[in-house]
């Protein structure tokens, strides 16, 4: 993927970020949070995907797939985000599908994204329809659409963005889009996985 070139919005930088900046992000989730796949009990099969599909993106000089994590809350999907970031030590911005309530807060987020970085959206299935839109291009091109003006006057403007892996989770599978599924890698978590090798 050739290098992409982008820039910063200072104004709206923060907009759709500092909404969500604290989701699993309290003090004791940090202190308990694993920091290494070996601390994380459970959902083998996952560790496992995630392991090859980094490694193969490493191997092609690539940004890894982007993931939709999907089951019951309780889990870790925000875990295996973390642990993602950390193997890849890249940046990770957190955010969530209600949180993104206008085009403009999703066009801030991905303008301030980082080569390499991951942007983790919960709650994927919550996201306006019309900001998901904006996001088909973004994940497939690297780039951004923006409608300026209105009528028959409004014109497009298309911006560069640095190539990005996104990582979504849903607790909901069914009521992510058709669209949004074919750009994304299933990796589902199973409770009776996880109660399996729990008491293993």
């Amino acid at each position: 993927m050739k290098p992409m070139s982008r820039k910063k919005d200072k104004k709206t930088a923060n907009s759709g970020v500092e909404k969500t900046a604290n989701i699993g992000d309290s003090f004791l989730d940090q202190t308990l949070r694993p920091t290494r796949w070996d601390e994380y009990i459970g959902q083998k099969h996952i560790k496992d995907n995630v392991k090859i599909l980094l490694k193969a993106a490493e191997e092609r000089g690539h940004i890894p797939e982007h993931i939709l994590f999907y089951g019951p809350p309780g889990l870790g999907k925000t875990t295996l985000a973390h642990l993602i970031a950390k193997e890849t030590g890249k940046q990770m911005k957190i955010t969530s599908g209600p949180a993104i309530e206008k085009v403009g807060d999703l066009a801030s987020i991905l303008t301030n994204l980082s080569s390499g970085d991951i942007l983790f959206i919960d709650e994927i299935h919550r996201l306006n329809k019309i900001v998901e839109e904006i996001l088909y291009p973004a994940m497939e091109s690297g780039v951004l659409d923006i409608i300026i003006g209105k009528g028959p006057s409004a014109r497009t403007i298309q911006l560069d963005l640095p190539p990005f892996t996104l990582i979504a989770a849903t607790t909901r599978v069914a009521l992510v889009s058709s669209p949004l599924r074919w750009l994304l890698l299933f990796l589902p978590l199973f409770v009776r996985v996880f109660l399996a090798e729990f008491s293993a």
